[in-house]
């Protein structure tokens, strides 16, 4: 297998976070299974998520006030059957994860583990390894994958695009697996597979400011996009309102828990203001606090504002917040004595491939898995903690379809075409283009929107995407021309879903349609028809 151009496998995973690698190890016993990641395979959004998992796990919650907590959050568009198909698979979801290994932090409940509570969540339901959950999480599959002699995985690969019966002119359309680009080598390898798996994760890196990885370039978005599947709802990108505000510190997040916990927000001088944008006050859904955040840094001209938890004891901080509180203390901020400087950043894309109970989408062979996909879970705003449920949930759902699935005869794959050459003079125009869309993104396309904005945004992806168009084109392909060529549809998906919706819904906030629509319904793009 090594040094070959044409690679076989029965599933394709594109991307090594939680859905990825779930999906892997629950098929890896009776399948072949490649996973590709463009970086190391500890490099995606699960290793980064503090918080936890939501999950129906005590006594006290319920089934019934989580599906509405989550109906709550999503502002009328939460799918019914997608909710409660999730949380009523949230507790065999977290058993399985402790099954894996996963070390959740432990205390003396009937339980056994720790619940803590996020905003948006009537009741304690998160369970979480410390302030450290994603990457505690990554670590243990991590360790499986490399275990698992059925597994196997290609680091520093990027997918370059799904391969398609229709591409190749069969009779029927499928998916058949996928060119991927080998980054060291700079050699593009056929991937072959009865199953293909986008598990990408989402598309921060369109945002100047994001809590996101380097690797959240709407990759399977764009992929699935181009393929002939639809998306849906992609206007709804969640801001984190607290990412740590610090010329030091690149993409650092503070927990939502910390809020669940009593963390304060405050204005420079000590004014709380929460209160007066919401009676939840810092316990409100994202969305609103990342905008009264927003509200309070234009009315008062301020670079951040505060959160503030030096209230609480240092050791119960230390016991729960030790990851942030050691990250802060390096940069000179003692969370125990003083307030922490926080800033809004693009966090969670809600929308995504539209994807059915069973994670498959509109092309045969073809599935999508956490945040790549809109299931329906999110609606119009991602409850906390709710994401990486989600992941385990639907991969599982994804396993037993797959497993179920006649086996298919693979038609014989073409290698990927070489002829063209790269001229190292466009690297730098590369870079200028993907610097400027994140800019303007940032500035027409962020957490309050107007007609005008989007429409000058939609006016530079234009300009943006014909000369992307030539790049790749005439040109060798490259890890950054293939990230900023997915990054520049993705934002173009984005912009054209916010201008068809006509009014202020969750993640969504227009000042030329403030009010919400009596009859909540969903942005569907369908992918314009070939020939």
């Amino acid at each position: 297998m090594p040094g070959a151009t044409v690679l076989q496998f029965d599933v394709l995973v594109i991307g090594s976070g939680l859905a990825g690698q779930a999906l892997a190890l629950l098929l890896a016993d009776t399948h072949r299974v490649a996973v590709v990641t463009k970086r190391s395979v500890d490099d995606s959004a699960t290793a980064w998520a503090q918080g936890g998992i939501a999950a129906v796990l005590d006594d006290a919650d319920s089934v019934a006030a989580h599906i509405e907590d989550t109906y709550t959050a999503g502002v009328g568009l939460c799918d019914p059957k997608a909710t409660r198909f999730v949380v009523e698979n949230g507790h065999a979801a977290i058993q399985w994860l402790i099954g894996q290994g996963v070390p959740f932090t432990r205390d003396d409940s009937t339980l056994g583990y720790h619940l803590t509570r996020e905003g948006g969540h009537s009741h304690r339901r998160i369970i979480h390894a410390a302030d450290a959950t994603g990457a505690a999480v990554q670590k243990t599959l991590n360790d499986r994958v490399a275990a698992h002699p059925n597994i196997r995985v290609l680091e520093r690969h990027i997918a370059v695009d799904l391969i398609t019966g229709e591409k190749l002119g069969l009779g029927t359309n499928r998916c058949l697996g996928a060119y991927v680009l080998d980054i060291d080598a700079d050699h593009v390898l056929t991937v072959g597979a009865a199953h293909t798996v986008l598990a990408t994760g989402g598309a921060g890196k369109v945002y100047l400011y994001t809590t996101n990885p380097d690797t959240a370039t709407g990759d399977g978005q764009a992929m699935a996009w181009r393929a002939g599947c639809r998306v849906a709802n992609m206007e709804f990108v969640q801001f984190h309102p607290t990412c740590l505000y610090h010329p030091h510190a690149k993409s650092f997040l503070i927990t939502e828990a910390m809020r669940g916990e009593g963390g304060i927000l405050r204005l420079p001088d000590g004014t709380r203001f929460m209160p007066d944008h919401d009676p939840r006050a810092e316990l409100a859904p994202r969305d609103i606090v990342a905008r009264a955040i927003d509200y309070e840094m234009k009315r008062h001209g301020l670079d951040c504002v505060y959160l503030d938890i030096s209230h609480k004891p240092a050791d119960f901080l230390r016991g729960h917040f030790p990851n942030i509180h050691a990250r802060c203390l390096e940069l000179g901020i003692d969370i125990a004595r003083q307030p922490i400087p926080v800033v809004p950043a693009a966090h969670y894309t809600c929308g995504g491939v539209v994807a059915d109970l069973d994670a498959r989408t509109d092309l045969d062979g073809l599935y999508a898995l956490g945040e790549t996909a809109c299931t329906g879970l999110h609606g119009a705003n991602r409850l906390a903690s709710n994401s990486l449920l989600e992941c385990v949930v639907f991969a599982r759902a994804a396993a037993e379809d797959i497993r179920r699935a006649p086996k298919a005869a693979m038609p014989r794959l073409p290698k990927w075409d070489e002829s063209r050459v790269t001229d190292a003079d466009e690297e730098i125009v590369i870079a200028h283009n993907w610097d400027e869309l994140r800019r303007f993104m940032w500035d027409y396309v962020g957490i309050v929107r107007t007609d005008k904005r989007l429409a000058r945004a939609l006016h530079r992806i234009h300009l943006l995407e014909r000369e992307i168009d030539e790049f790749y084109s005439h040109f060798r392909v490259s890890n950054d021309l293939i990230e900023l060529r997915n990054l520049v549809l993705t934002a173009h998906l984005i912009v054209r879903s916010a201008q068809r919706r006509k009014e202020s819904r969750g993640l969504h906030f227009s000042r030329d349609h403030p009010g919400v629509a009596p009859h909540p319904r969903n942005t569907v793009l369908r992918p314009p028809r070939r020939g």
